[in-house]
């Protein structure tokens, strides 16, 4: 069985940084060629035209054509047509595509399509209250037509997604996944009273919100400190760099106790979240926690936000706390809990590993796409 995926994003030197879809991504291919499949990768929008090995996986570069007019829909020619002949070429069975502003809304491809949710920007613009863009809009609600099936990475993005565009599509949930064998807990390393936070810091995630709240949990926990880690992006409201404006809103005596150490490989985020005591994920819009995950499989106590995908992962007070990111005062209270009451903290992560070895094992989950995938080509 040959798979296709037609991506923005993949985690590759050759390629620009990739965030939390690129990573849960390449999670499944790797598990996809573990399970004997042939997989092509097509990255699309790139600077030069290229095609290289990431292993086993194939990867196509399609070069960005600038014209004076019509850029977007000239390229989308383009990148169908090179996609067509590839797909004749290497005799690919299926096509994987994302929602992320419909970019196959007017292409047309001779094998089954495979639309995969992780959140389109018209599902993020209605959880954030931002206006969509109304051929965003157009493109995304068109390319979801096109889809032969539909997987979402959880029901809050599959409910949500059908609502939006006023559809009623039978969609697949299949949630993303880690190799649970390569995060392993090391309690050992815990150093201090430090809280993680790892991710874009961007608005949506509740960066400016975590702010507020460490500014309550240093009056608290004088001891504490926080890390944060990941891509500082400029804020849409302001125009500026969010980390300015989050250190702008610490008070004197939080600021002290703040360090940011920008984007880390993978490898080394593992270790990260190994030596802190406390993770906190206050996202605001969200079709699904990568980084809970990957917190969970490493033993690590949590505080996460109590909206709905989070919901969908964590059970609250067994596996983490679920708590509002906009009550700076009881997520500040449930953090400094989890630092101060080592037996509680202890008992909830090694639930939330085994609930992690249990649900999110992408060697299983793998076993859920071929299914789909099976289905299509039976058809």
């Amino acid at each position: 069985m040959h798979i296709a995926f037609l991506l923005r994003e993949y985690p590759h030197e050759k390629l620009p940084k990739s965030a939390g879809i690129g990573t849960s991504t390449k999670n499944l291919l790797k598990a996809l060629v573990d399970k004997g499949l042939k997989i092509t990768v097509f990255t699309y929008f790139q600077d030069k035209q290229e095609v290289f090995q990431d292993g086993d996986i194939t990867i196509h570069k399609i070069k960005l054509r600038k014209y004076p007019v019509l850029t977007w829909k000239l390229n989308e020619g383009i990148i169908n047509k090179y996609i067509n002949k590839i797909i004749k070429k290497d005799k690919i069975d299926v096509l994987e595509v994302v929602d992320w502003t419909g970019i196959t809304a007017n292409m047309n491809f001779s094998i089954p399509q495979v639309m995969r949710l992780h959140g389109s920007d018209t599902f993020f613009c209605h959880l954030e209250g931002r206006e969509i863009k109304q051929a965003n809009f157009n493109r995304e609600q068109k390319a979801l037509q096109k889809a032969t099936k539909i997987i979402a990475v959880s029901q809050i993005v599959a409910e949500k997604t059908n609502t939006l565009f006023n559809t009623n599509r039978d969609i697949t949930v299949i949630p993303n996944g880690i190799y649970v064998e390569d995060f392993q807990p090391a309690i050992s390393k815990r150093q201090g009273e430090t809280i993680l936070y790892f991710g874009t810091l961007i608005r949506k995630k509740g960066i400016l919100e975590l702010a507020y709240i460490f500014n309550d949990l240093i009056q608290k926990n004088s001891n504490c400190q926080l890390l944060l880690v990941g891509n500082d992006a400029k804020d849409a409201k302001e125009q500026r760099s969010t980390w300015e404006i989050f250190q702008e809103t610490l008070s004197a005596e939080a600021a002290k106790k703040v360090n940011y150490l920008g984007v880390v490989n993978y490898d080394r985020m593992k270790e990260l979240i190994n030596e802190v005591s406390v993770c906190v994920f206050p996202s605001l819009a969200e079709s699904f926690g990568m980084v809970t995950i990957e917190a969970m499989a490493l033993e690590k106590p949590f505080v996460n936000t109590n909206y709905p995908w989070a919901e969908e992962i964590v059970d609250d007070r067994e596996t983490g706390f679920l708590v509002d990111p906009k009550s700076h005062a009881e997520f500040a209270d449930k953090i400094n809990l989890l630092l101060t009451d080592r037996d509680l903290a202890s008992n909830m992560a090694k639930k939330a590993r085994q609930e992690a070895i249990k649900r999110f094992d992408i060697t299983k989950i793998a076993i859920q796409n071929i299914t789909v995938y099976n289905a299509l080509i039976t058809q």
